[in-house]
């Protein structure tokens, strides 16, 4: 896959989409090998296919960093992580995953609550889906809990006034991504990683017809 003709779009909606429950690379690889693009091109390639292979390993380094710079402002973690959860929904694989473990913890004490909480049917016409897959979380619509999770980590930040330890710990950490993103060389693992990823969309796809 050539990473040099991915728009800048095609990589944030397929972040979007992609299984971020994967677990993170181990640290030998992540910092493994690193050097100097040859040029803009080679740049933005790499900086594209290292986003997309090591994505797990840089939110979990941009959580550690934030959670260094709360470190005593125990409210102003609670605002992070709120933070991080409503950015998380955004992914159609993280928001799946949590609704069906919500609904299954839930179904163990209350199966009439969980019967409420699956997502509605959509219609389908000749075969396949009326619209485009709607995403639902515990039998609601996703952007209520963004929308919840975002006014409650916008009150817990504006409390814990850590509004602009939270921008200088984001800079920082975005800046050490990008840092990263931009030398290490992009090994054999990635590129595999990469040709097996749009096999799995192709297929799905596929079977979705």
């Amino acid at each position: 896959m050539d990473w040099g003709t991915v728009s800048a779009e095609d990589l944030i909606e397929a972040l979007k989409e992609v299984d971020w429950s994967s677990p993170p690379r181990p640290l030998n690889e992540f910092f493994s090998k690193f050097t100097v693009p040859r040029s803009s091109n080679k740049w933005n390639s790499r900086l594209k296919c290292n986003l997309y292979y090591y994505r797990t390993n840089y939110f979990l380094m941009i959580v550690f960093i934030l959670g260094l710079g709360f470190l005593r402002r125990p409210l102003a973690i609670v605002a992070a992580l709120s933070t991080a959860l409503t950015i998380a929904f955004l992914n159609d694989s993280f928001a799946g995953t949590f609704s069906e473990k919500v609904t299954r913890t839930v179904r163990r004490f209350s199966p009439h609550v969980a019967a409420k909480m699956r997502p509605p049917l959509m219609p389908v016409l000749r075969g396949r889906p009326s619209s485009k897959r709607a995403i639902y979380i515990c039998g609601r619509p996703r952007w209520q809990f963004v929308l919840l999770f975002s006014a409650v980590s916008f009150f817990l930040w504006f409390v814990s006034c850590g509004l602009l330890t939270l921008l200088w710990a984001l800079s920082i950490g975005l800046l050490v991504t990008i840092m990263h993103a931009s030398f290490r060389t992009p090994n054999l693992k990635a590129r595999l990683n990469t040709f097996r990823e749009e096999f799995r969309a192709v297929w799905r796809n596929y079977s979705d017809l």
